[in-house]
Formats: C-alpha cells, sequence, structure tokens
C-alpha cells in the first residue's frame, strides 16, 4: 500500500479504537466464524433475544409469547413492511440520531427504507471490512464504486476523501462511456472495482470486443454485488485484469452477508450476523440440502428495524457443515430473485445461468434478455449485429434445457431498457402461471 492508503487503514482503526474498538471487535468475530464455525447454542441465544426484543418492543409483534420459537414466527416480505412499516419500528429506537436509513434499489416496484441501529451499522462495517479482505480490497486502496449515483446515495466529497472512493456512473452503458471509464481507471490508478455484476460485465464484454488488455492497469480486485454474474463473464474479468473477482452476496436492507469462494463454487456466509433458512419454493416447510428454495433471512443485529424470516425474493440451495456444536452455511447456487426464475415446458424451475452461461461468449453479442411468456413459449431479445450473432447456434445452445415443445422466439432490438436501480433485467418471466 502506498502511503495515503496505510494512513487511510490506521486512521480508521485509530478511531475506531477511540470509539471503543467495536468495529475490530467485530471482526475478529466474523473471521473466527470463518475460521472454526459459528456456536449453534450462542445462534439460538441471539434468535431468542433478538424475538423476545421484537414482540416487546414492536407493534406488528406485540402480544406474540416471548419464547415463540423461529419456526412460529411468521415469514414477512417487502409487501409486509411497506404495509405495516411503522409496526416494525422498535420502540426505544424511534428517532435516534445515530441510526441510518437504507433504501432498496426499487428496481421492479417501489423502494423501501429500512432503519439499522449504530450497532447494526458496525457490524456491517465490519462484514465489509473482512469479505473485502478476502476480495483482495483493503482500506484505503483506491476504490472505482460503480452504480447510479442518484442523490440519496451520493457521498460528500470528504467521505469519498476519506475512503478514497470515486464515484462511477452507470446510467449509460455505451462504448463512449466505457473507454472513458476505463481511460480513468487507468489514470487514477483505481485498484478496486466494486459494482453492479451486470456494469462490470459490459465493461468485460467491451474490452473483449476491442481487445483492451487490463493487466496494464492497476486493479488488483474487483467485487460483483447486487446480482449473480455468471461463471464466463467472472472467468473472463479475472483473465482481462489478471486479478480475482469475488462477488458478495449482499443487498442495501441487510448489508453485506456473503462471498462467493471460487475453490469451492459456494458463498460463505457469515452466520455470526445473519441465520439463513432456504424454504420450498411453494410453502414454508424446510428445503432439503441441495433443493432450491427461498432465502428467508433472520437479521440477528438490527433492533430497530426487527428483520426476522425475511424472505427477500432471491432463491439459492445450501449446505451446511455442523460438527462439534458449531456450524458454517454455504449457498452451493444463487439464483437472483424469485421473478427471475424460469421454467421448462414440464414445469421445473431452472436456474437462470442456462441462459446466461450460455450467452456471455456469443460474438457481436451486445446485451439480451430472456423472457418467458408462457409455459411454453420463450422470446429471447438480442442486441447485437445480426450479421455477427448466430441466432440459431444460441437457440441450439438453450432448447434442449425447456424441452421439445418449448417455442423460443428471437429478436434483435436496440437496447435493452435499464431498471431504475440502474440495472439491467436479463431474465424475466412474465407468465401468468407463475406470477400467483
Amino acid at each position: 500500500m502506498i502511503l495515503d492508503e496505510r494512513g487511510r487503514w490506521f486512521a480508521f482503526f485509530f478511531l475506531d479504537w477511540l470509539r471503543g474498538g467495536k468495529v475490530r471487535k467485530y471482526y475478529d468475530e466474523i473471521r473466527a466464524g470463518y475460521r472454526k464455525g459459528t456456536s449453534v447454542s450462542e445462534t439460538e441465544e441471539k434468535i431468542r433475544k433478538l424475538i423476545a426484543h421484537a414482540v416487546t418492543t414492536t407493534a406488528h409483534y406485540r402480544g406474540m409469547p416471548e419464547d415463540t420459537p423461529l419456526s412460529r414466527m411468521p415469514v414477512v416480505n417487502k409487501d409486509t413492511f411497506r404495509a405495516g412499516y411503522d409496526g416494525f419500528l422498535s420502540d426505544p429506537y424511534r428517532d435516534r440520531k445515530d441510526s441510518r436509513s437504507m433504501s432498496t434499489s426499487g428496481s421492479t416496484g417501489t423502494p423501501l427504507t429500512i432503519i439499522q441501529d449504530r450497532d447494526k451499522i458496525d457490524r456491517d462495517t465490519a462484514d465489509g471490512i473482512f469479505f473485502g479482505a478476502m476480495a483482495g480490497y483493503y482500506i484505503g486502496m483506491k476504490m472505482g464504486f460503480l452504480r447510479v449515483w442518484v442523490h440519496n446515495v451520493k457521498k460528500s466529497r470528504l467521505r469519498l476523501f476519506a475512503e478514497n472512493t470515486i464515484m462511477v456512473d452507470t446510467s449509460v452503458l455505451g462504448d463512449q462511456e466505457i473507454r472513458k471509464m476505463l481511460d480513468m481507471f487507468r489514470k487514477k490508478k483505481v485498484k478496486c472495482l466494486l459494482g453492479y455484476a451486470s456494469a462490470l460485465g459490459e465493461i468485460s464484454r467491451y474490452m473483449e470486443r476491442n481487445g483492451i488488455d487490463g493487466r496494464s492497469f492497476f486493479v488488483r480486485a474487483i467485487i460483483p454485488i447486487s446480482e449473480g454474474m455468471p461463471d464466463g463473464i467472472r472467468e473472463m474479468l479475472e483473465r482481462q485484469f489478471g486479478c480475482p473477482v469475488s462477488p458478495w452476496y449482499s443487498n442495501e436492507e441487510n448489508g453485506i452477508m456473503g462471498i462467493y469462494l471460487k475453490e469451492s463454487g459456494s458463498y460463505y456466509i457469515d452466520s455470526e450476523n445473519f441465520y439463513y433458512e432456504i424454504l420450498k419454493l411453494d410453502s414454508d416447510e424446510a428445503a432439503e440440502e441441495g433443493e432450491l428454495g427461498r432465502i428467508v433471512i433472520t437479521d440477528l443485529r438490527n433492533y430497530a428495524f426487527p428483520m426476522i424470516r425475511y424472505d427477500t425474493g432471491d432463491l439459492a440451495s445450501f449446505r451446511r457443515v455442523e460438527r462439534k456444536g458449531r456450524f458454517r452455511l454455504f449457498l452451493t447456487a444463487l439464483c437472483g430473485r424469485r421473478s427471475d426464475t424460469i421454467y421448462d415446458t414440464r414445469g421445473n424451475a431452472l436456474t437462470p445461468f442456462v441462459i446466461t452461461n450460455n450467452l456471455w461468449d456469443v460474438k457481436g453479442l451486445m446485451q439480451y434478455r430472456f423472457i418467458q411468456e408462457t409455459e411454453t413459449d420463450y422470446t429471447l431479445e438480442l442486441n447485437g449485429d445480426p450479421k455477427v450473432v448466430d441466432a440459431a447456434d444460441i437457440l441450439a445452445r438453450i432448447k434442449p434445457y425447456f424441452g421439445e415443445n418449448a417455442n423460443i422466439r428471437t429478436l434483435f432490438v436496440e437496447e435493452i431498457p435499464v431498471l431504475n436501480s440502474g440495472k439491467r433485467k436479463y431474465i424475466e418471466n412474465r407468465c401468468p402461471s407463475y406470477m400467483k
């Protein structure tokens, strides 16, 4: 690390020490959980305390027994929070000056704001430091943060200076904009790229089309967030920049929760601060190991706005390793939003990666969107040069996943629209049968 980076590192932990060293303490707890596993009994106690807190301080849960087991607590989602928002706010934390508001992007609906208390904020910071270090990023390194920088998320100049961060807006990702980004990364010696997986994918495809070698840059770590990244794109980015690409599992409302481990091909989850359940797609029964199900999170640390059995809308399969009273949790497949789940003509759920992993290397293809229209009809929108993109080859790759009677229509378009958040939705299910 150069001098100003080292100075930021020591300054951060010195200030944390002056404030009682909580972030460092929480960092050590997360690291210990990763190395030797999380205590089963301590996790059960955290859950018990959170439920007791929720039923005595929030209107939504008030009246329930304090010893209600987690399995008897209702599963909630964003719509539940929106409909009864005030009822989830904990009375002792109302109007606390040291809390903060975190808002979902509202990609496909109304944004949702969640209040986080000071302790939750510190633990989220510790998660960021730990998972950042696992990805090759350390406090003080020059970072390019790629996202749509709307007014409510923009950072002040002072904070940008303190964090050594550059706001990189991804509202428009045409060739000219990407070329300017790459020139800036090189000129300003950016060492870490953190941002939407789809934006990083667009940059990677631009570099591939134009033969740009990122190994001459200064980038040492790439961290995709908010969306799943196809293995092909991740591997291409690693080759282009000559550095690790380590996707995080995170969201605005809960924070940074896990990281993709290349050696195991799965996401390691921080079980010190979160308790995960993977429930069946069509019921609240527990899914079996390896079975695709709904991610339901209990945030063990946010007492200002208790999030107990929160259905995030994401899908995953899991593997839990338990030994001598301690456990580690891995997501063996992370498939994104439930609305992104597509089905074959027999009604079997398919991971979106049957599309993304087959299309990432198609010559002449800039963007795409796969849409399930009915139980047997699908549309594949292609943004690229029809003279170069081999639509017949694409169909030959993907149709076997859907069945012989699948009707897949290809359609060349000028542009794939951007969502409110600045992300592009590559997979979409519009079939009424699966929207119930």
